[in-house]
């Protein structure tokens, strides 16, 4: 099998070494990752100087261009976020915002850096929006030049205004533990055929 890499982006708003269960179930695709071959790392966001702009290096000590290589060097990213007021989590929007910089960043032949890359999607909270989030961040990933295959994206909800977290769930519900293996299956599947044959160049 081709050597396959992955970044997972935690986007909870809590710094290490915080419980996170964003961060928890990140660590989730990327083990199941493992599975299909591919190798990786679950960063937390929270952890850097991360600054809010467009541009690939907003300078002044800016630790986005270090996460940026990351992303160019890895073949998939999944970006794993809390869901609050319905919404992705304002870190993971700084990380969408930051990925706009990609749409003018372009290889000789014209393609965005990222093309070529397959993009996934985890998301836990106790309130609805699941979906509403997967479809956010996934729309934004398509734009700044990402791949989706189809059924990529788990998550866990749980009771409306519950106390209960994803991280403490023992054991983690079948459905999402089935649903985040599919998931990993997927990304590994497309990352694989994407780079034994890249987009043509316009």
């Amino acid at each position: 099998m081709t050597d396959l890499t992955a970044l997972v982006l935690t986007c909870s708003l809590k710094k290490s070494p915080a419980p996170s269960s964003s961060h928890t179930i990140g660590q989730e695709v990327l083990d199941a990752l493992a599975e299909h071959g591919v190798t990786g790392e679950v960063v937390r966001v929270a952890d850097h100087d991360v600054r809010f702009g467009v541009s690939t290096d907003e300078g002044d000590g800016d630790q986005w261009p270090q996460l940026r290589a990351k992303v160019l060097a890895a073949d998939i990213l999944v970006i794993a976020t809390p869901i609050w007021m319905g919404q992705p989590s304002s870190v993971s929007k700084v990380v969408l915002e930051r990925l706009d910089a990609e749409i003018s960043e372009t290889d000789d032949q014209g393609r965005m850096l990222t093309f070529g890359k397959v993009a996934g999607v985890a998301v836990v909270g106790n309130e609805d929006g699941a979906h509403h989030v997967c479809a956010e961040v996934f729309q934004a990933l398509v734009d700044v030049g990402f791949t989706v295959p189809a059924a990529a994206s788990t998550y866990w909800v749980g009771e409306a205004m519950g106390s209960v977290d994803y991280q403490d769930l023992q054991p983690r519900p079948d459905k999402v533990v089935g649903t985040t293996r599919d998931t990993a299956r997927h990304l590994a599947h497309l990352a694989r055929l994407l780079k034994a044959e890249p987009y043509p160049a316009g």
